[in-house]
């Protein structure tokens, strides 16, 4: 990319016909989405990338006098569409962005990121912008709803506080003695809950989200070991925020199993989930099913299973009384620990048919306990 100074010091990008110019290139702290922006002359845009392709998009800004009209034909030769004049708030078109004027903060989530302009909020690409659902990005220089872009003015009550909270979320979670202090309000919880604990591993190989694993021995009356994520909650899940009002209650959890397996072996199963859900950009609930990436005999929890069921309290299966851990609260939201009962790809396949209170229902009849053994 060529920069050249016009005038009055403005920057002009060159941008070569069909080879649009990258003024901005920013991966979200998870490693899972990647925001582009591109100028090509006439146009700039941003567009969200998965790991392979790009899934949601916005307009912003026309550099020449806007069309009349959509030009179909720049659509259809994969060109960043013109914002048709009445639609945007620089009808003759406005200077190029200055790459070095750009910024962004990626969401708490990291499913949606907010882009700034010389410390302006010029763009957001929320979670729910998707490209085939025609949902794209909101813009501060579009005026109504387009197939492009719509008024970030006309959403700044929602998503205001929302780049508020993304700015704060950053700066306290990127903070070692916020870390820290998290640490030490969690372990105290699970002190009080479940007993004192022994070793700790980190599962995250020191990339975001950070979380670690707590294990806690047999203590009294209790004969199986548990082991809890730490530091699942410090973040909340991408996606839940579209699932309902209650959602809030459901968007930070920790992972819990309890077992009589060597500790060490069942904790690697913490290596393949501790981050999942912002690996994956998903969700983990109460009654959900998720198999093994790997070969079953690979599978930490063993005899023969190769799935994972989630439960937000097993009591129903055969076992001891489950501790109950609620009580832990981050940012103001409950925390949720769901515990992890190994199943057989059968029994995922019937939850999936029949609904998670089917499968615990048949487990239950087996006398099968919540405890990993």
């Amino acid at each position: 990319m060529q920069t050249m100074r016009g005038k009055a010091g403005q920057p002009r990008i060159s941008a070569k016909p069909g080879r649009p110019a990258t003024l901005l290139d920013s991966e979200s702290p998870y490693g899972s989405r990647r925001l582009v922006i591109e100028y090509d002359g006439w146009t700039t845009a941003a567009y969200m990338h998965d790991t392979n392709d790009p899934i949601a998009a916005t307009w912003l800004a026309n550099h020449r006098k806007a069309p009349a009209e959509i030009d179909l034909s720049m659509l259809d030769a994969g060109q960043a569409p013109e914002m048709p004049d009445g639609y945007t708030k620089h009808p003759e078109g406005r200077p190029p962005l200055d790459p070095d004027s750009l910024r962004v903060i990626w969401f708490e989530e990291g499913d949606g990121v907010a882009i700034f302009e010389s410390g302006d909020l010029l763009a957001v690409i929320p979670g729910w912008s998707d490209m085939s659902k025609g949902m794209p990005g909101y813009s501060r220089d579009v005026i109504g709803q387009t197939p492009f872009g719509w008024s970030l003015d006309d959403a700044m009550e929602g998503l205001g506080p929302r780049v508020s909270e993304a700015s704060d979320f950053w700066r306290w979670r990127l903070d070692p003695q916020a870390w820290a202090q998290f640490q030490q309000g969690m372990l105290g919880h699970l002190l009080a809950r479940i007993g004192p604990g022994a070793r700790y591993w980190d599962v995250s190989g020191s990339r975001q989200p950070l979380v670690g694993v707590s294990e806690r021995p047999p203590v009294g009356r209790r004969t199986y070991t548990a082991l809890t994520t730490v530091g699942m909650s410090c973040q909340r899940m991408p996606g839940i925020e579209q699932t309902g009002p209650d959602a809030a209650d459901r968007a930070r959890i920790e992972l819990a199993v309890a077992t009589t397996l060597p500790s060490n072996q069942a904790a690697r199963i913490f290596l393949w989930l501790a981050q999942h859900p912002w690996r994956e950009v998903s969700w983990l609930e109460h009654g959900q099913t998720i198999r093994w990436y790997h070969e079953p005999s690979s599978f930490p929890l063993g005899n023969g299973n190769e799935a994972i069921l989630f439960l937000d309290n097993p009591g129903r299966l055969l076992g001891p009384e489950v501790p109950d851990l609620s009580g832990f609260t981050v940012a103001g939201e409950p925390v949720r620990w769901l515990w992890m009962i190994p199943i057989s790809n059968r029994e995922r396949l019937l939850a999936q048919s029949r609904g998670a209170a089917s499968l615990v229902n048949q487990m239950a009849s087996q006398s099968r306990s919540w405890v990993v053994s």
